[in-house]
């Protein structure tokens, strides 16, 4: 049962977390996750919960980054075609999975360490773009990140953008606008997977929705418009690094 006082402190970080994640695209779930990790959020009520707040702000994203530097289909279609359906089987299943987080935590560090890296060593963080995966490839790793979303109540984004960005299939910018609908399209999939088994929603979540709502039009216009490559290259190792530890915690 959560309080009226937690229920506000819990509001105050899902809002940090929305403003976060939404500058470099992403919906957030990660950062909502450990808010209600931190304060003991029955683990039935955690997914849910996430998944909705993360369609809200990454419906945001998805209009500010789409505005701002266009959308290109080749780098979401072949990702969301496969994850879209197991993103719903993966919210059906209830599966431990603190080995799982422990290897994705380390994953997703690692990620985060070469990029800021990056930031440093080039100035710029230049990468040679090769352009768009090959669509065998890319339906193959979206069926695994959709699978992997629903198993932990998130949208895919701290997958696929690290993934974009680090094989040189796409900039930072390039990857924002297909990240967030990316993460859309996957929680709601995976939210209707889970709605499936009737899972409970906490009576705050109206408030929380509110929140994250504001918190994701601050993140994604600035995001969007005001942020240079290589600082969103340093937001976006920013955001690994708080979801890495989440996981491993």
């Amino acid at each position: 049962m959560i309080d009226s006082q937690q229920a506000f402190l819990l509001g105050a970080l899902f809002f940090a977390a929305s403003v976060l994640y939404s500058s470099v695209g992403h919906g957030g779930a990660s950062g909502y996750l450990a808010a209600m990790g931190l304060f003991g959020v029955a683990p039935a009520v955690m997914r849910p919960t996430a998944l909705v707040l993360n369609i809200a702000v990454a419906s945001i994203s998805l209009y500010k980054f789409s505005r701002a530097s266009g959308f290109r289909w080749r780098l979401f279609w072949p990702f969301a075609v496969a994850a879209v359906p197991t993103a719903f089987v993966g919210g059906r299943i209830q599966l431990p999975i603190v080995w799982f987080g422990i290897l994705v935590g380390c994953v997703l560090l690692f990620s985060a360490i070469r990029l800021f890296i990056e930031t440093l060593v080039t100035g710029k963080g230049a990468r040679t773009i090769k352009g768009p995966p090959p669509i065998a490839l890319a339906v193959v790793l979206g069926a695994a990140i959709g699978l992997l979303s629903g198993l932990t109540g998130v949208g895919g984004g701290i997958f696929l953008s690290p993934l974009l960005v680090l094989t040189g299939w796409a900039t930072v910018r390039d990857s924002a606008a297909p990240t967030a609908a990316f993460v859309l399209v996957n929680s709601v999939s995976g939210l209707l997977g889970l709605l499936s088994r009737q899972p409970a929603l906490p009576e705050a979540l109206p408030y929380w929705i509110a929140a994250v709502i504001v918190g994701g039009l601050i993140g994604a216009s600035y995001g969007s418009r005001r942020l240079g490559n290589n600082a969103m290259r340093q937001a976006l190792a920013a955001v690994l690094v708080i979801a890495g530890a989440k996981m491993i915690l």
